[in-house]
């Protein structure tokens, strides 16, 4: 719940920014009315991965998936303080304009790509074990690499 509440939060800001919803509401006032359950969702769902990592870490540490996922999801936040250390600074002088500047279009089609592969790498998670265990054969080279089945020396 927490992931759907935290993504869909965000869904409904960005798709703003590219003026694809709400073009006659404020951005700063979507942000204002948003951020507090964005950060709420995405405290959420932070603790719970971390309690979920932390219950089998031997088991979850190796997942290339979950690795994956991290990567994005760190890349997500520094999107998200660049747009706010950027872009929306300037946020008054286009607030109500229909379309936001590229910049702030740019940041959010990054974020919804980020969310969209976060979710995907999530799902995948739960697969790592059939498709990279090292005593289920054959598997290509790469795949055995990719495991760690091989050394890729």
């Amino acid at each position: 719940m927490a992931l759907s509440l935290s993504v869909g939060m965000v869904a409904i800001l960005d798709l703003r920014l590219l003026g694809v919803r709400m073009q006659g509401v404020r951005v700063s006032e979507i942000t204002d009315r948003l951020f507090p359950w964005i950060a709420a969702g995405f405290a959420v769902v932070i603790l719970s991965g971390l309690l979920l990592a932390y219950s089998d870490p031997l088991r979850y540490y190796p997942n290339i998936f979950l690795r994956f996922k991290i990567l994005v999801l760190i890349a997500t936040g520094v999107n998200a303080w660049l747009f706010h250390r950027s872009v929306y600074r300037d946020v008054a002088q286009w607030d109500l304009n229909a379309v936001a500047p590229r910049r702030a279009r740019v940041a959010a089609m990054l974020s919804l790509s980020f969310l969209a592969v976060i979710i995907l790498a999530g799902r995948m998670m739960a697969y790592y074990d059939e498709w990279f265990d090292c005593d289920r054969q054959p598997h290509s080279a790469i795949v055995d690499v990719v495991a760690g089945c091989t050394d890729p020396r």
